[in-house]
C-alpha cells in the first residue's frame, strides 16, 4: 500500500498548495540530513481522481515511466531522474547489474522502486538507420528513479519526490524550480492520434515464409524443438506521435494486461500492453507463468466457446505450451525450492485473444536474487525457443531487424521485491514513426501463413488505435 505520512494535511490538494507543501518537505530532507548514504522517499497525499497516465502526459520533464500492473491494481507514473542504472555493455553483466540494485535498494526507503528492463538479446547485431540505432538509448539495461512520481493504489494516491543524498543536498534551487514546474490537470487530453501513410513489414511476407520453412527444416533435423520468430511493422505517420497517448488508447482497450511505458530521455519511447508476467517476486516468493498458444475471440458467444475448445484441443498449440511451461519450471528449479506448477493449463482470456497459460510458484533459495531470477529464466521459450541458445542463434541469423527491448523483461525492483512482464504487444514511438513487434511460435505443425495471420491477430490492438488497416499511400496492411 501507498505510505503517506498522516502529519501532513489531507486537504492540501483542493487548496493548491501542493507544489507548496512538497517544497517544504524537500527544505526539510536537505537540511535534516547527515551526510550518510540514502535515498529517501517524500509522499504526499493525493487525490485518486486524477489519471496517472494524463499527469505524466502534462508534464514538461520528457524522460520517464509508467507501469501499471495486471492484477495489483498499482499504478505509478513518474518524470525526471533521481538516479539511473545504464549500461550498453555486451553481454549484459548481470553481476553488475545486482550488486548496483542491490547497494541502491539498501539505502533505501521503504516503497523505492527502479523502474525500466533489458534488451532481448544483447549481442543481436542493429542495422544502420531507424529504428534498429534508436534502441541505444535504451541501453543493453536501464532502471530509473524517477524524480516524481504519481502513484494510486485502489482508493488511495500520492504525489511522491525521491531525493538521492548526499548528492542532492547540492541541488536545492534545482529541486525546487522542478516542483514549481509540476503540472497538476484536472481532466487528461483527449487522444488525438494521426492516421498512419505509410506501413513496412519487416520481413515481407515471402521473407517470413521462407524463414518459418527454414525453422521447419531445424525443428525435423531436431536441431531445434521451438524458436519463436518475430515480425517488425513500420509505420510512417506524417505527424509526431505523443507515445503516452498511444497507451492512453492501448490501455483503455487491453484490460488484464502489463501496461508501461520508457523513455530514458527526450528521444523514443518504449511502450506496450503485454499479458504476460515474467515474474513476481515478493520476499522469498517467487511467481511466474508459462503462456503460448493463441486463438481469436468469437463475436458470440457460441463462437468464443468453439474457439476456446479449438486453442485448448489443438495439438499444436498444447506442444508449445508444453515447452513453456517445462522450460520455465526446470530454471525456477535451479533458483527455487518448492516449485509447483498445475498438471494441465488453463485459458488468459484477453479483450482480443485468449491462450493457454499455467502459473508456477517457488520459493527463492539463500543467495539468490532478482537479478539471478532474471538471467534465469529470460528467455522464456514463449519469446525465445528450445533449446534456448539454439533459438537465440536462430533468432539473430533468421531475423532481419533488431528487437531490442522487444521480448524482453520490463519491469521495477524495490528491496526484496519485483515484478517484471514480457515485453510483447509493444510498439517504439519516436516523433512522426512508430516501430511495431509481434512473434510467434514455430513449432513442428507450424503453417507460414496461419503463423503471419496471429501475428497480424497480435498486433491488432495497435490496429484498432491507429487504424492500421487505411495507410493512404495504398500500403496494404498484410
Amino acid at each position: 500500500m501507498i505510505e503517506i505520512d498522516t502529519s501532513t494535511e489531507s486537504g492540501i490538494e483542493a487548496d493548491g498548495s501542493l507544489r507548496a507543501a512538497l517544497s517544504e518537505k524537500v527544505r526539510a530532507a536537505l537540511t535534516d540530513h547527515d551526510g550518510a548514504a540514502r535515498i529517501r522517499r517524500l509522499v504526499l497525499p493525493g487525490s485518486p481522481d486524477r489519471s496517472p497516465l494524463g499527469w505524466m502526459q502534462a508534464q514538461r520533464q520528457t524522460a520517464g515511466v509508467y507501469w501499471s500492473g495486471r492484477d495489483d491494481h498499482r499504478t505509478v507514473a513518474g518524470v525526471g531522474t533521481a538516479d539511473v542504472i545504464w549500461d550498453d555493455e555486451v553481454p549484459i553483466d548481470y553481476d553488475r547489474l545486482g550488486r548496483q540494485l542491490a547497494d541502491r535498494t539498501a539505502q533505501s526507503d521503504s516503497g523505492v522502486r527502479w523502474y525500466g528492463g533489458l534488451r532481448f538479446d544483447a549481442p543481436q547485431p542493429r542495422s544502420p538507420g531507424w529504428p534498429d540505432q534508436s534502441w541505444k538509448s535504451f541501453g543493453t539495461y536501464h532502471f530509473q528513479l524517477p524524480r516524481f512520481e504519481w502513484v494510486r493504489e485502489g482508493d488511495a494516491a500520492a504525489l511522491v519526490c525521491n531525493l538521492v543524498l548526499p548528492r542532492d543536498a547540492d541541488r536545492e534551487e534545482a529541486l525546487l524550480d522542478a516542483i514549481d514546474a509540476l503540472v497538476f490537470p484536472d481532466v487528461a487530453p483527449v487522444p488525438d492520434l494521426p492516421r498512419p501513410l505509410g506501413r513496412a513489414d519487416t520481413p515481407n511476407r515471402s521473407q517470413w515464409t521462407r524463414m518459418v520453412g527454414w525453422a521447419l527444416d531445424a525443428i525435423a533435423d531436431e536441431a531445434l524443438s521451438k524458436v519463436v520468430l518475430a515480425r517488425r511493422v513500420a509505420l510512417d505517420l506524417g505527424t509526431s506521435l505523443d507515445p503516452l497517448r498511444v497507451l492512453q488508447q492501448l490501455q483503455a482497450a487491453t484490460e488484464n494486461c502489463f501496461h508501461f511505458a520508457v523513455r530514458p530521455g527526450d528521444g523514443p519511447a518504449f511502450v506496450g500492453a503485454s499479458p504476460e508476467r515474467l515474474l513476481r517476486r515478493t520476499g522469498p516468493t517467487v511467481q511466474s507463468e508459462a503462456v503460448a498458444g493463441t486463438r481469436s475471440r468469437g463475436d458470440t458467444p457460441a463462437a468464443d466457446a468453439a474457439l476456446r475448445d479449438e486453442l485448448f484441443e489443438s495439438p499444436k498449440e498444447r506442444r508449445e505450451h508444453a515447452f513453456v511451461q517445462e522450460a520455465i519450471r526446470a530454471e525456477l528449479e535451479q533458483l527455487c525450492t518448492n516449485v509447483e506448477t498445475p498438471d494441465a493449463p488453463g485459458e488468459l482470456a484477453l479483450a482480443r485473444s485468449r491462450h493457454l497459460h499455467a502459473p508456477l510458484t517457488g520459493t527463492l533459495r539463500s543467495g539468490m536474487g532478482t537479478i539471478d531470477l532474471l538471467k534465469g529464466l529470460h528467455p522464456t521459450p514463449a519469446v525465445g525457443g528450445v533449446p534456448k541458445d539454439a533459438a537465440l542463434t536462430a533468432i539473430r541469423t533468421q531475423e532481419p531487424f533488431d528487437r531490442g527491448w522487444y521480448a524482453g523483461p520490463v519491469g521495477w525492483v524495490g528491496d526484496g521485491e519485483a515484478e517484471f512482464s514480457v515485453a510483447i504487444r509493444s510498439g517504439l514511438v519516436q516523433n512522426a514513426r512508430l516501430a511495431l513487434f509481434s512473434g510467434a511460435g514455430i513449432v513442428d505443425g507450424s503453417v507460414p501463413d496461419r503463423e503471419w495471420e496471429e501475428i497480424e491477430q497480435k498486433i491488432g490492438d495497435f490496429a484498432a488505435v491507429l487504424d492500421l488497416g487505411k495507410c493512404e499511400n495504398g500500403a496494404s496492411p498484410r
